[in-house]
């Protein structure tokens, strides 16, 4: 079982955070029938906050699970299966 340092559960918490306040953004875009590009946009912006907060996740198990168990113990499969979740 990993687990995130707590500087960096912090720092994944607060892109993700934003991430919901620009969701909510575009969701108010959406009700008061704003421009599609801008919309679309916005949730390209959404969509990249989300992806950073992933992948910040997964490089930090990744890096816990190297210095901890060394190159030995990590299970490819499952790091590679979660690094394509995210894209």
């Amino acid at each position: 079982m990993v687990q995130l340092p707590a500087d960096q559960v912090r720092s994944a918490a607060n892109r993700l955070k934003r991430a919901q306040g620009q969701l909510a953004g575009v969701v108010r875009m959406l009700e008061e029938g704003r421009d599609c590009e801008d919309v679309i946009t916005q949730l390209a912006a959404v969509n990249r906050a989300l992806d950073r907060a992933g992948f910040a996740i997964v490089a930090s198990g990744l890096k816990q699970c190297l210095t901890e168990g060394g190159a030995d113990s990590l299970d490819t499969q499952k790091m590679e299966k979660l690094f394509l979740s995210l894209s």
